[in-house]
């Protein structure tokens, strides 16, 4: 079986609450996945919308999570209670942690939440961004999973 990603707070291609989102509270939604695949060393996440003007936006980077962690609670990006060894990137609110959907009015935007299991752990400091996890990551992916939500103003 394939690891999958889910929330409680809303369903794959279901509207994300205002709560987590930049017009809400701006906290991460609780995730929860399943079992990542034998090997797993960490895994990684990367929330996205590739809806954006300008291309993709990067909304939280999030790495070196412990491989045997099942979880993140709602509010773990700002409240600094992340499992131990994670880390947390730059988004392109050019901010540490989780920045919430804040489309431009108009059609509702995607915002994908990628989940990746790795061979290894990644020697990267906090705030390294996207690209550069992407780039670290090459190589090293066992599985992915992603679960995407929508949002509109």
């Amino acid at each position: 079986m394939s690891m999958q990603l889910k929330s409680t707070a809303f369903q794959d291609g279901q509207a994300i609450p205002r709560q987590y989102t930049a017009d809400g509270e701006n906290r991460s939604p609780p995730l929860e996945w399943t079992a990542p695949p034998t090997g797993t060393q960490s895994l990684a996440l990367i929330c996205e919308d590739p809806d954006a003007p300008r291309g993709i936006w990067v909304h939280w980077v999030l790495f070196n999570l412990p491989q045997n962690a099942r979880k993140l609670d709602e509010g773990m990006a700002s409240d600094g209670k992340l499992p131990p060894g994670a880390v947390q990137g730059t988004n392109d609110f050019r901010k540490i942690g989780y920045g919430g959907p804040a489309p431009p009015p108009g059609k509702p935007h995607r915002y994908f939440f990628k989940l990746y299991a790795l061979d290894a752990r990644l020697n990267l400091p906090t705030g390294t961004n996207r690209s550069q996890l992407l780039d670290a990551m090459r190589g090293h992916i066992l599985a992915e999973t992603q679960l995407m939500g929508k949002y509109g103003r």
